[in-house]
């Protein structure tokens, strides 16, 4: 056995392993096989091939691949559609690996090539070659299709390193049973354990045969008793004990029933005609029947009558739900297209919004006004593709997808499908839902759509789908494309507590069995509850304050009697120490502090930023967990402020002379997001030049290098965190000003906006 080191190109094989002596064709389509193979191909250069450890590994590192493998040449390359291509290879000898050199663009190894010695004529040899000679020949006749060239190829061989490894080659072995005989270098050792593995082989195989010989002896056992039950169907008709054949005319007298097309109704007739022709307890006519019961029991001919009044409508959804006005105007202008083209209106509305802010409520409404029968059906944590399509019959325990299930729960062919929390689909290896849900939700495409578990295309064109989601960036882009966003930001604190007061508060005291002759809630009681013991953008967490309020009172009520009354002043009493403070304005103007205004999951929010110069040497220091967008407007605020330092009367060399520390607090809390920067610039050019901000302006809008003041989102709640703060005046970009019509009017006017296209229109307003 001789050695020899060569540097060549790597490329690993999945579930594949290759011996010298023998030609291989294989398919590549990553990257780096397909280049490590093009590369050596049209070098000429040797390769390595090496078979990798774990088969589903997409992108393999150097541990995941074994360390010994097959030099080989390889002989031709054809290109294949899609990018890959199909190599045929020619085993040379064994390679060791020894270090990798390169990774990209493939693998690159320095590998000692292992040369076997010929076969030497003595008596050890001459019987190892035999016994495999002899297994090979009795490995062959239990596979009658192979071709004869291929026993007489090898009983041809007279060397036994090739021998060993043409045998290993044609053998249907396990890779990784290859492998180890791949990585032995002696060649008796080899020899041997070739030996053991295909004699071990050919023992599972005697007993695989034996079992199928039992197997079809139990069959033909089962084709006996089923001509004997025939003719016992046959004595039971004469009998007069016909129940089985009144079931199939009763499943014949459905199929003829229902409002299908023609080969609808030929394929469930197959499927009885099949039923028939099975013994009656037999486990194949037991799927059938399930089927067959699913299949009938959607509603193919039933619907609800839908009534559609405007003014119903309108009524309804304002009982249900206090606010959301543009919500409810693009709901009804949705509703009347609909009925106008008799329900041709092919967008699917979703409503987007944080949690609790009344999406599902809103669907449900919808639902009730126009008399349609309401299924929701929750997508969240979706990742099988047959949770939408359904599952093949082939498989046990099959059943319909999501959506035909939900059809046979509402009973009619056009309800209202409330497809919840669309945004929470996964994807994984069996396959896409999100994907699936692209019929269910084209118009062109949902008169025929089919269902995997029950074969027959179903008419989904009158159903209203109504979808809803917390967030729309983990929506895949093609299923975005069919929805139409409705937009549901939040409530105000206004409109929180008319909803505490309308819905939430009776919903609790209903809920807790105490009544309005014993308990009471003040106005200030249920405003305090919404701003000192919340904060979120819906209801949900308030409803659960509420209740907690009125179980702590049924407590009381039932210990003590006598009437509850809560108030301002003792809601500690039932639900403990105030929770959240919204920060006030400062009390007097401060050098280098401005207030910005932040947009978060649960509404507005106030953000002071703070700053210090000190003498130094120019080092900038960001404090307060803040994000790359943040740490990107302080840069672009302190470049701004250099570019205009001497119309600022600010020292031109200041980033040379001085340390800059911004921070913003409440460190533990991450921050992020492009509405910062011109608050950073305003605070910074109030230390630099020592004049106070003014205590009773906010501000939001990103700066760019040249102190143009960029747009953002979020203004209504914003100004609103601003109104509760005690701040009368909120600079904005000048692009925002439209987005003024989103505020409550009663806001708005004890507001003064001041709308800045350029960072000297918000140092001219900030700063004293």
């Amino acid at each position: 056995m001789t050695d020899n080191i060569n540097t060549i190109p790597l490329v690993p094989l999945r579930g594949i392993v290759i011996y010298p002596y023998n030609t291989i064709t294989f398919d590549a389509g990553r990257d780096i096989s397909v280049k490590a193979a093009e590369a050596a191909y049209e070098s000429g250069s040797l390769v390595l091939l090496v078979t990798q450890r774990d088969t589903a590994e997409m992108s393999p590192s150097p541990d995941a691949l074994y360390t010994v493998g097959t030099v080989s040449k390889i002989k031709q390359i054809m290109r294949l559609p899609g990018g890959n291509i199909r190599v045929l290879a020619e085993g040379l000898n064994r390679g060791v690996i020894k270090e990798y050199i390169e990774s990209a663009p493939f693998f690159t190894v320095t590998v000692d090539e292992i040369i076997d010695p010929c076969s030497e004529d003595t008596e050890l040899d001459e019987a190892y070659k035999r016994s495999l000679k002899r297994i090979f020949k009795e490995y062959f006749s239990n596979f009658p299709k192979l071709k004869a060239d291929m026993l007489m190829q090898v009983m041809s061989i007279d060397d036994l390193p090739m021998l060993c490894d043409v045998i290993a080659h044609k053998v249907d072995l396990n890779f990784d049973v290859k492998q180890h005989i791949l990585e032995e270098f002696d060649i008796h050792q080899r020899a041997e354990k070739l030996l053991i593995e295909v004699q071990n082989y050919l023992s599972i195989l005697n007993i695989e045969y034996d079992i199928a010989r039992k197997v079809k002896k139990n069959m033909d056992k089962n084709q006996r008793e089923y001509y004997l039950r025939e003719q016992l169907k046959v004595i039971h008709t004469e009998l007069g004990d016909d129940d089985e054949m009144t079931e199939i005319e009763e499943y014949k007298s459905k199929i003829a029933k229902i409002k299908a097309a023609k080969d609808i109704k030929d394929k469930l007739l197959t499927d009885v005609d099949r039923l028939s022709k099975m013994p009656f307890n037999s486990s194949e006519s037991a799927v059938i029947r399930t089927y067959l019961d699913t299949v009938l029991s959607m509603p193919w001919n039933k619907s609800s009558k839908e009534t559609f009044e405007l003014s119903e409508c309108r009524k309804t959804l304002d009982e249900d739900h206090y606010g959301l006005e543009k919500v409810k105007e693009r709901v009804l202008e949705y509703l009347t297209v609909r009925k106008l083209t008799n329900g041709k209106a092919g967008t699917i509305l979703c409503l987007a919004g944080p949690p609790g802010v009344g999406k599902t409520s809103v669907a449900k409404s919808v639902a009730r006004a126009l008399n349609r029968k309401c299924v929701r059906i929750s997508l969240g944590g979706i990742r099988d593709e047959s949770d939408i399509r359904g599952h093949r019959k082939t498989y046990i325990g099959a059943m319909e997808g999501r959506i035909m299930a939900a059809m046979r729960e509402a009973g009619v062919k056009n309800p209202l499908l409330l497809l919840d929390e669309i945004d929470k689909m996964g994807t994984d290896f069996r396959g896409d839902p999100s994907a699936a849900l692209l019929e269910v939700l084209d118009s062109e495409q949902n008169m025929s759509f089919r269902d995997h578990y029950m074969e027959v295309p179903f008419d989904l064109s009158q159903v209203l789908f109504i979808t809803t989601a917390n967030t729309l960036d983990t929506i895949s882009a093609p299923l975005l494309d069919r929805l139409e966003i409705i937009e549901l930001n939040g409530y105000t604190a206004e409109e929180k507590f008319h909803i505490a007061k309308r819905y939430l508060l009776p919903k609790a005291i209903d809920k807790t069995g105490i009544s309005n002759d014993t308990f009471s809630m003040t106005d200030g009681a249920v405003r305090e509850c919404i701003e000192s013991y919340t904060r979120e953008a819906g209801v949900r967490k308030l409803e659960q304050q509420l209740e907690a309020v009125c179980r702590k009172a049924a407590t009381k009520i039932v210990e003590n009697g006598g009437e509850i009354k809560v108030t301002k002043n003792n809601l500690t009493d039932f639900l403990g120490k105030k929770r959240y403070h919204f920060d006030m304005l400062n009390e007097r103007d401060e050098i280098g502090v401005a207030r910005g205004l932040a947009w978060t999951s649960v509404g507005g929010d106030t953000l002071s930023i703070e700053t210090n110069v000190m003498p130094g040497t120019g080092k900038i220091e960001l404090t307060g967990k803040l994000g790359d967008v943040m740490q990107e407007s302080a840069k672009t605020a302190i470049s701004y402020i250099r570019s205009k330092s001497e119309d600022l009367n600010i020292e031109s060399d200041f980033y040379k002379t001085k340390d800059i520390h911004i921070h913003v607090p409440e460190g533990a809390v991450p921050k992020d997001g492009p509405s910062a920067g011109i608050t950073m610039a305003t605070a910074l050019v109030s230390s630099l030049t020592e004049r106070p901000v003014k205590r009773d302006v906010a501000m939001t809008g990103e700066i760019t290098l040249r102190g143009r003041v960029l747009p953002i989102g979020g203004l209504k709640e914003k100004t609103l965190a601003a109104y509760r703060a005690g701040i009368d005046t909120i600079i904005i970009p000048e692009e925002n000003k439209p987005d003024l019509d989103d505020i409550p009017s009663d806001i708005r006017s004890k507001m003064n906006f001041i709308p800045a296209s350029n960072m000297e229109t918000v140092l001219k307003n900030a700063l004293r």
